[in-house]
């Protein structure tokens, strides 16, 4: 069984990947912005308390997040691994990851970062944003604002999972299949 996370600002690309690796490695790809996207568009309480938050271009609180995410891997119970794409986010997040997986004999197999230049993944946002209908898609302030989130809560992971000998970073800049072949090489060796 293969669980992998994969880290990165918004905008790096962990979506679009995801849906590769998902397909290649056989894996159940669980976007924690697709699982809020669905809780808000069905307007469920989650998705009511997500998207106060995500309105004012704020990460959502660990326990909705971690409520969101269980409740997606039990939907699961046959799966060859899972793909984490936009979770753990805090490592709070992330020993509740350890510990809900460990209660299912499973574990994190690794962590992969795609990095990009902010200016880069600005401007990707933005034109997303014109499609999109996301309101912290067409902000730069809002924009740069989650960024400014991503590098005092989540960039700390990278110490956590290299403390368990199990973060890669990648560079993600660069045409979808190239990006698919680095984080393919890393996979492959996990």
């Amino acid at each position: 069984m293969i669980n992998l996370v994969l880290f990165g600002k918004p905008g790096a690309g962990k979506g679009t990947q995801a849906e590769f690796l998902k397909s290649h490695y056989q894996l159940v790809h669980i976007s924690t912005g697709d699982v809020f996207r669905y809780n808000i568009k069905n307007q469920t309480e989650l998705g009511k308390l997500a998207q106060s938050y995500m309105d004012q271009g704020d990460l959502v609180p660990d326990q909705v997040t971690i409520d969101m995410l269980e409740a997606e891997v039990e939907k699961n119970p046959q799966a060859k691994g899972f793909i984490f794409d936009g979770f753990p986010r805090t490592e709070t997040q992330a020993q509740s990851l350890d510990a809900f997986l460990a209660k299912k004999e499973m574990e994190v197999s690794g962590t992969i970062a795609l990095e990009a230049d902010d200016d880069e993944l600005v401007a990707r946002l933005l034109k997303r944003g014109e499609t999109s209908g996301r309101s912290d898609d067409q902000d730069e302030e809002k924009i740069r604002n989650r960024f400014d989130e991503y590098n005092q809560k989540t960039a700390p992971l990278r110490a956590f999972y290299t403390a368990q000998d199990k973060f890669h970073s990648i560079n993600g800049i660069g045409s979808i299949e190239a990006i698919t072949q680095r984080l393919m090489s890393v996979i492959d060796t996990l």
